[in-house]
Parts: C-alpha cells; structure tokens; sequence
C-alpha cells in the first residue's frame, strides 16, 4: 500500500481538526469536504468505526492510522511512527494514551512561537479515547448475555 507523506496542514485546518476531534459535526463535515478529507475520517476512526479505519489504510493515510493505534496502546505504532519521520505524532499518540512526559515534549515544540496546538490535538484526543475507555468499563453498560 502506498504511504501519503503527512501534508502541512493550514492553521486554519489543525484548529477545525482540534473541533471535529471533540464531536463538532459541521466541522468535521466541512472538513470531509475539503481538500483534507483524512482529517474528518480520523474522527469517525477514532471512535472505533471500522469502515473509517479502512477508509485511512485504503487511502494510504497510515501515518494516521498509526497515530490511531498509538492511541490505544499499540507500542509497535508509536515506533513505526519515529522510525517514519513522525516525532510529533508519535508524541501526540503517547500523550492521548495519557503519557504525560511526551504530552510536555508537545508543549515544548516550537511552531510558530509554540502555540501547543499539538498538544491541544492530543489532549483532545485524549479525552475521547478516555470516555470511550470509561464507557467500555462502566458496570452498568456491562451486558451479563
């Protein structure tokens, strides 16, 4: 499967990306609609969607995909993720997998007078992956069948 090189997103786009992240629809609607397409898939991705998993792998977004499976736990990812050039991403998988050493590496980074906006990603990434985890493990959502 070919692998699309991570594009330099707008500051426009990474702030709507932030916004989809966190369950705003029109965002992520506009964001399927624009040039960016993988950024809206990733959001329905990361709430578990399998066709939007394929969608990525298909698409050759796998550095996305990878930044999904770093997420939850997935070491392999986060290697794969480094040893590929992405530093930021393997940082931003590692702190929504709640690793707070690589959530202050994103802090840290310096992009446009660092404005921690990968951090910001992260963090709302992070807070998804968390309800989801929360919600799997709630006792009164336990099916006894």
């Amino acid at each position: 499967m070919p692998t699309s090189p991570i594009p330099t997103y707008p500051d426009k786009v990474l702030l709507a990306w932030a916004e989809a992240i966190s369950g705003n629809e029109q965002i992520q609607d506009w964001l399927m609609a624009s040039d960016f397409p993988e950024l809206g898939v990733f959001c329905h991705a990361l709430r578990n969607e399998a066709t939007s998993r394929a969608w990525l792998r298909h698409h050759g977004h796998v550095h996305l995909m990878a930044l999904l499976l770093g997420t939850e736990g997935e070491k392999e990812a986060v290697t794969w993720l480094r040893d590929n050039g992405q530093p930021t991403l393997a940082d931003m998988a590692e702190a929504a997998d709640n690793d707070e050493d690589a959530f202050i590496r994103l802090l840290r980074l310096t992009r446009k007078g660092g404005d921690g906006l990968w951090a910001q990603i992260a963090a709302r990434i992070q807070g998804v992956k968390n309800d989801i985890e929360e919600s799997n493990n709630d006792v009164h959502r336990i099916d006894p069948n």
